[in-house]
């Protein structure tokens, strides 16, 4: 038979229950107001990536492991010349007066991803770094898993994905890389690898009259395309390679276009790592490419 408890003894009870219930909200709520500026921060690499949720280089730190950026500097990378960054919604909110003032000439952005996808931040990236001055450009991160090449690249050029002859927007970038949700080639042979790529670029084409930039890594190229030869005269290549003071570069194509160097720089502007890049070339030929005269 159960012991027998008073109506005042239960009371006590509940209310030390509610007050324990209530401090552990109360210290709950402190932890996620602490750590709501850090949830900027991409997934750990252990964590999975929520469909929607990749980034320009969800991928690659698969493959080249986040030990091969330096955390809180890019050193002894080239951060000479022409340099630039790639942003999506992970890096919150970004004062993009003092990006520019930093030294940042140019910035890519998240815009979408799949046939379905759209970065929350795309809107006020793109338009806040036009009026601060940067050339930008926006990206589509590739899901040859959900649908066909033409699809996604349509769906691309309809949000924020187009191209203007502005002086201040880039060709749109076609970011192919290591599949951060499954298997690395997307389930995908070679040959279709190659008939996607060459459907979306065909895609886009037609619809900006641009050529769309690939970022991808020699790895994933050689790999998920067979060393595929046939855009190295179509596409400029971004190419991410971090660590390194000079990238590997995917079969066929003669030279970079972008490097991507590191996935942990910093830059004024910008709370926490950032993707840091370096153009090759003057900012003269960084025009001619937003112009369309290069």
């Amino acid at each position: 038979m159960p012991a027998y408890r008073s109506p005042s003894r239960r009371l006590k009870r509940s209310r030390r229950a509610l007050l324990a219930a209530g401090a552990l909200g109360s210290a709950a709520a402190l932890v996620l107001t602490a750590t709501g500026p850090a949830a900027a921060a991409p997934p750990d690499p252990d964590e999975p990536v929520r469909p929607g949720q990749a980034w320009m280089g969800a991928g690659t730190r698969i493959e080249q492991g986040p030990s091969s950026s330096v955390p809180g500097g890019v050193t002894p990378m080239d951060t000479s010349g022409v340099q630039g960054v790639d942003v999506s919604h992970w890096q919150g909110a970004i004062n993009w007066g003092s990006v520019k003032a930093a030294g940042i000439d140019f910035a890519y952005m998240k815009a979408t991803e799949g046939t379905s996808f759209k970065d929350s931040r795309f809107s006020a990236n793109y338009t806040g770094s036009y009026n601060a001055g940067l050339i930008r450009g926006a990206y589509h991160f590739a899901r040859p898993d959900v649908s066909n090449g033409a699809t996604q690249a349509g769906y691309f050029a309809s949000n924020g994905g187009g191209w203007s002859k502005d002086g201040k927007t880039l060709p749109g970038v076609l970011d192919i890389e290591h599949n951060p949700y499954g298997a690395m080639c997307y389930g995908l042979s070679t040959t279709q690898m190659r008939t996607w790529i060459n459907d979306f670029y065909n895609t886009y084409k037609a619809r900006t009259t641009r050529d769309v930039v690939i970022y991808t890594t020699a790895s994933w190229w050689n790999t998920c395309t067979g060393s595929w030869t046939g855009m190295s005269a179509k596409s400029p290549l971004w190419v991410a390679h971090w660590g390194t003071s000079s990238p590997n570069i995917p079969a066929g194509f003669p030279t970079w276009t972008i490097w991507q160097y590191t996935a942990t720089g910093r830059v004024s502007g910008v709370s926490g790592d950032v993707d840091r890049n370096k153009f090759n070339g003057s900012p003269a030929r960084l025009q001619a490419l937003a112009d369309n005269t290069a």
